[in-house]
């Protein structure tokens, strides 16, 4: 398989220094994200474009290059390309035909050529010469130059000659390593993930702060998120998740702060400690998913009192959009449906909230909460390379028994993401059912199934699976195992 990477339309406008530089950054990321597939890979840069090619021949596992290369920040357009030296223009036609007739019969098509380099023939030369050409062999409709049901799309490269199958749209922004790194404040709503996302597409890499409100059931729900977000956006960089212990800093204003001020007093603590936790990683950078006025402690008065505590960059990538706009984009990049059963703690502390909070105020009433609480807090923070977060669970958690040889009449619940499910079909070489159950509604629907049977839980990576069978044991379930399919190959 040949695919042809089109760089992101905002790389294609830098200068020549930075876009070569952008480009050489895109294709080690490619090559990180797509070398677990096949040790053979291939990927050549060009001035403009990147050639990826693959060996694979299984349709799954080409599925999955493709859709990492959607996911990939810095690719504009994917295309499923043939490849030739540049022959004359009559094979060009016999090329283009022996790709397309099958179908171009009975409907519209049009040809549409790109062509960079010096030729003796423009690019509108071949597409009246191909074009007639098929029109004349391959039984078409006709020529539909505006809205054709088939566009023959063809390129031309100095030497090489390029037919394009099919396109694909890729995800756009910038290449990861070509910006500086941020510290997301997330906690696994619709907001902090679509934040994190829109950062990660512009080429932030991307490291997670969690601030522990709901107990171990939220932090499990927060580390799925993000462990999802890095597996299907960033997992060419490693990054560090953070877990700081808030309950004794919500604990103190509780006690002491009047109630009206509270939420803006709880996000002004968040933004001190996550200034804290990113100087320790060395960023100079925070990413909120706050949008203007959409919860009280979001107006423009109060974020202004609240970023008064922060000597670092606050950005906030929603600030202007909508909640259906937010939701849409979760939807999109498949956080929804956990993002939804998430519990906003933060937006709940206060009873009666202050929109127009006052800095002398919100000082005075900052006065009564012990300074200590929140330098604890960070000193306890647990710093954790994003990819083992699954050890640290299970070594805390419970002991998860690890299955690599499949007995016969074995019930495997599939749990990843339904778009993973679709992209990549579970097959197993053996007498086993698959029930596909997505991890974010495992906890809900695995006390329904018969608890005499033993359940292997399977993901891709095997992270996710360990994440839920320790969890599943620690609510008392001890029917519940770990498939983990790469050990056993």
């Amino acid at each position: 398989m040949l695919y042809l990477i089109k760089l992101s339309p905002e790389i294609t406008i830098k200068s020549r220094v930075v876009r070569r530089r952008f480009t050489r950054q895109l294709r080690k990321n490619i090559f990180k994200v797509l070398k677990e597939f096949d040790q053979k890979l291939e990927v050549l840069g060009k001035w403009d474009s990147i050639e990826v090619k693959t060996l694979i021949s299984d349709d799954s596992r080409n599925a999955r290059v493709l859709d990492r290369l959607k996911n990939t920040p810095g690719v504009g357009q994917i295309c499923l390309v043939q490849k030739h030296k540049l022959p004359s223009m009559d094979h060009m036609l016999e090329l283009t035909r022996n790709a397309y007739s099958g179908s171009l019969k009975g409907k519209s098509f049009a040809v549409r050529c790109r062509r960079t380099g010096d030729h003796s023939f423009s690019s509108v030369d071949i597409e009246r010469f191909i074009g007639h050409g098929l029109l004349q062999s391959c039984s078409p409709k006709g020529v539909n130059l505006k809205t054709p049901d088939v566009t023959v799309a063809l390129e031309i490269r100095d030497d090489d000659f390029y037919i394009v199958q099919t396109k694909f749209k890729g995800l756009g922004g910038f290449p990861l390593g070509c910006q500086d790194s941020v510290l997301s404040l997330i906690s696994g709503g619709f907001d902090s993930s679509v934040s994190t996302y829109l950062s990660i597409k512009r080429g932030l890499q991307t490291h997670y702060c969690f601030f522990s409100l709901g107990g171990s059931s939220h932090e499990l729900a927060v580390k799925e998120i993000a462990l999802f977000l890095w597996m299907k956006f960033h997992s060419s960089h490693r990054v560090k998740f953070v877990s700081v212990p808030f309950e004794r800093v919500v604990e103190e204003i509780l006690n002491n702060v009047e109630d009206s001020q509270m939420g803006v007093v709880l996000k002004r603590m968040m933004i001190r400690a996550g200034v804290l936790i990113a100087k320790k990683l060395g960023l100079n950078a925070l990413v909120t998913g706050e949008s203007i006025a959409q919860v009280s402690s979001q107006t423009l008065a109060n974020l202004s009192v609240i970023d008064d505590v922060s000597d670092s960059l606050i950005l906030r990538p929603l600030c202007t959009s909508d909640k259906q706009e937010i939701i849409n984009i979760a939807r999109e990049i498949g956080t929804e449906d956990f993002s939804k059963d998430i519990p906003e703690y933060c937006a709940v502390i206060s009873k009666n909230p202050t929109t127009k909070a006052k800095r002398v105020r919100i000082e005075r009433e900052e006065a009564r909460i012990k300074e200590k609480v929140l330098k604890e807090a960070v000193e306890k923070a647990k710093f954790q390379i994003i990819s083992e977060l699954h050890h640290d669970l299970s070594l805390i958690k419970a002991d998860v028994e690890i299955i690599r040889n499949i007995k016969k009449g074995s019930i495997v619940i599939d749990i990843r993401h339904p778009n993973e499910q679709e992209v990549n079909p579970l097959a197993l070489n053996c007498n086993a059912t698959i029930i596909n159950i997505p991890f974010y509604s495992l906890s809900s629907k695995f006390k329904r199934l018969t608890q005499n049977q033993n359940y292997l839980l399977y993901c891709d990576k095997g992270m996710m699976s360990r994440l839920h069978a320790a969890n599943l044991i620690e609510q008392g379930f001890s029917n519940v195992s770990v498939l983990d399919l790469k050990a056993a190959e």
